[in-house]
């Protein structure tokens, strides 16, 4: 290919809401305010998890987890949307693009399968009480994170240098504002099919899996939960889980209405709206709900701010 149709040396042109210059100011000013808030708070849930010896359990070690991984998933993309929101600049280089798509697919596989863990624990605390500490061992969290991990760095590995080396044709412009493994594969000059039946393959293992083991978790839970013949012990049982269950339901339900969505110019706005939401409000929200919605994480809070 000619150096004038190689995007290695020129970058992408990021399009995003750039047809919009009246809303782009107002995103700007909304975005920075949902990212310092997002980055605030999941910081404050890894140091508070961290620094509480109450909460070095299973279940507050996937919660800090949790809480990196939104804030890896929205540092990898919403500053760099930020400043091109605020300029006339819109471009992003190739190595920044390379970056966004590996952070994307790796980061959002690690989520999806630490959700279905997140999941499993509630289900060993709810159904197995007595035995929680026996199944819910350190070792084996250490090692279901090591899987999460493993797999969702494979998953960018396998597709990163496959939607990065497609044949553009001096192609640049991406419809959207970030390097999205969709948007890249539609941007091909050639035929891209193979590429997208792989990238569909690898999505039903890795997103619609997990999916299948969260609520055939919650099918047992839920058994449990009516056999709880106190309404003092259904309160509490279905405490333990609706934080979990609120995230979960927040971040698969914005996915699974995106991709369900025809290829239209409306619906390739909505996309790019629904993409905002799992990239920022949802790490924005997730700390809110656990803090809110949990006695001991509260209390954590106070004690911790307390004592500095």
């Amino acid at each position: 290919m000619e150096k004038s149709n190689d995007s290695s040396e020129y970058g992408f042109i990021l399009e995003g809401f750039s047809d919009r210059p009246r809303l782009e100011m107002v995103l700007f000013i909304v975005n920075f305010t949902l990212y310092s808030v997002a980055v605030l708070g999941n910081i404050t849930i890894i140091l508070v998890c961290i620094l509480d010896p109450r909460l070095h359990t299973p279940m507050y070690f996937f919660l800090a987890n949790l809480s990196f991984l939104d804030l890896c998933f929205s540092t990898s993309c919403i500053p760099q949307m930020l400043v091109n929101l605020w300029g006339p600049d819109k471009t992003i280089s190739y190595a920044g693009c390379v970056v966004q798509l590996f952070s994307f697919l790796s980061i959002g596989s690690v989520e999806c399968i630490l959700l279905a863990v997140m999941a499993y624990d509630r289900y060993a605390a709810v159904c197995k009480p007595l035995h929680y500490m026996v199944i819910m061992h350190p070792q084996l969290c250490v090692r279901l994170m090591a899987v999460a991990w493993g797999v969702g760095l494979a998953n960018a590995i396998i597709m990163s240098p496959l939607a990065m080396t497609l044949p553009r044709c001096g192609r640049r412009r991406i419809n959207h504002f970030l390097c999205e493994l969709p948007a890249l594969i539609k941007m091909a000059c050639v035929d891209a099919r193979p590429v997208e039946m792989l990238s569909f393959t690898l999505a039903i293992l890795i997103v619609l899996l997990p999916l299948t083991l969260i609520l055939v978790s919650y099918g047992y839970i839920a058994a449990a939960v009516l056999r709880i013949k106190s309404a003092a012990g259904r309160w509490k049982a279905f405490n333990t889980c609706s934080s979990h269950l609120t995230v979960v339901s927040l971040f698969y339900g914005s996915i699974i209405y995106m991709y369900m969505q025809p290829g239209n110019s409306s619906s390739q706005d909505q996309g790019k709206f629904l993409t905002l939401f799992y990239n920022l409000v949802t790490p924005m929200l997730n700390p809110l709900i656990y803090t809110l919605r949990n006695k001991e994480m509260k209390g954590a809070l106070k004690k911790v701010c307390g004592r500095h």
